[in-house]
């Protein structure tokens, strides 16, 4: 389960970082016609690529690399996995049980 699941969030986090760069370029070369100013275009852009950069830094440099240690390292991976994961419980990929 725990594998299936690290696969999944890979998977949705790097759809995730895919559409942030292409609705940053879209709304970035032409804002006017997304009704926002282009300073605001640029500043939501840059935040919608750098948080989801972090969720995969998170994924993989924090929490993979303890998923199955003994002790409070493996259980605050493991913990720290399904938060990542609980808001795509709903998606029909989500491995359940």
């Amino acid at each position: 389960m725990i594998d299936r699941l690290v696969a999944f969030l890979r998977d949705r986090f790097a759809e995730e970082l895919e559409k942030a760069h292409f609705a940053s370029g879209t709304v970035t070369k032409d804002p006017e016609r997304f009704g926002v100013a282009p300073e605001d275009a640029a500043r939501h852009a840059r935040f919608s690529v750098a948080a989801a950069e972090a969720k995969v830094v998170l994924l993989e440099d924090t929490v993979t690399p303890y998923l199955g240690t003994e002790g409070e390292a493996g259980r605050t991976a493991e913990y720290q996995m399904r938060l990542l994961a609980a808001p795509y419980v709903e998606h029909n990929d989500y491995p359940h049980g």
